[in-house]
């Protein structure tokens, strides 16, 4: 029985860790989801709940990082202001 719970430890914090590696990618819920379950065959259903979890223990923290992410410029608005820079630099 102690074996069994010890690899479900495990499992969870090698979610854990996971979900903080597509933090540090600046990765939503839904992206990350998708993330883990494409390269490491990971539930969606593990990763939420894992995620839901780190948020309620680390409500300010997610609060702050959704803000953030909700003012970072899109890729298209990234792509666009990288275009807009180089019509008005000679190169």
């Amino acid at each position: 029985m102690g074996d069994h719970s010890s690899s479900q430890a495990s499992y969870i914090h090698l979610v854990h860790h996971l979900i903080e590696e597509c933090i540090i990618f600046k990765m939503g819920k839904e992206e990350c989801m998708d993330a883990l379950f494409k390269h490491a065959n990971i539930k969606p259903v593990i990763t939420s709940t894992v995620w839901k979890e780190l948020e309620k223990e680390n409500k300010e923290f997610f609060e702050a990082y959704e803000r953030r992410r909700e003012e970072m410029p899109t890729e298209k608005e990234t792509a666009q202001r990288i275009r807009d820079l180089l019509a008005r630099t000679k190169i």
